[in-house]
């Protein structure tokens, strides 16, 4: 027999009832139970990025993260963020091919401009390095970083 537990779970301001094993992951209850499927499945051991969501702000790969380790904090998925301005960043600079990790890498941006809004060339590199995609460059997803840190693409 399956042991289930009733869990609370704040995601992207909502309150929202679930029932998880101990082994559950984030990722598994978020797709699986509450249909938010923008986080992907991709490597499924905290290496690739794709299923990055925000707790507290921070980036998270919930792939590795359990389900009960969830209640108490502030989840946000790709869902929950709205028209901001690293999603329309994401769009003018052409910074996705096939999509699959786009929506890790907006959840991790989203998190820098919040945490770094003066990053540096740096701080950016440092950043994205916890993501993975293998369809296009990196350049893209770093001019549309900086396109919404302020930062003039040309250089001056």
């Amino acid at each position: 027999m399956t042991t289930k537990f009733a869990i609370v779970l704040e995601v992207n301001g909502e309150t929202r009832n679930v029932t998880a094993r101990t082994a559950d992951t984030l990722l598994y209850v978020l797709r699986e139970q509450l249909g938010l499927t923008g986080a992907k499945p991709g490597c499924l051991n905290g290496d690739c990025g794709a299923c990055t969501v925000l707790v507290n702000g921070w980036p998270v790969k919930s792939c590795i993260m359990l389900a009960v380790e969830a209640p108490g904090n502030q989840i946000t998925t790709i869902e929950g963020l709205n028209n901001t301005p690293i999603q329309k960043a994401f769009i003018e600079k052409n910074a996705f091919q096939c999509g699959y990790c786009t929506p890790g890498f907006i959840m991790n941006s989203f998190a820098l401009i919040n945490i770094h809004p003066d990053a540096s060339d740096d701080v950016i590199e440092e950043w994205l390095q916890s993501n993975i995609c293998r369809c296009t460059g990196y350049k893209e997803i770093k001019e549309a970083v900086k396109s919404v840190l302020g930062y003039r693409l040309n250089g001056s």
